[in-house]
């Protein structure tokens, strides 16, 4: 699918310069920033997911421990 992407002539600076030292191409710049956010978006969901089991569980002893 094809996808019109408006930059600020900065964001379009600091583009090429990302792609002409890495020796990508912007599309593919693009492309591998979305694929990282996209899995540290996923990661962060599994943690909120582990952490919504986990931390009801030792809730007593985190209290206790920040009491110390």
């Amino acid at each position: 699918m094809a996808m019109t992407l408006r930059l600020s002539d900065e964001e379009n600076l600091h583009l090429d310069e990302l792609a002409a030292a890495e020796g990508r191409s912007k599309q593919e710049i693009m492309r591998l920033a979305l694929a990282d956010r996209w899995a540290r978006l996923q990661k962060e969901q599994q943690l909120a997911e582990v952490l919504s089991r986990v931390l009801p569980r030792y809730q007593g002893l985190l209290e206790r421990i920040g009491t110390a």
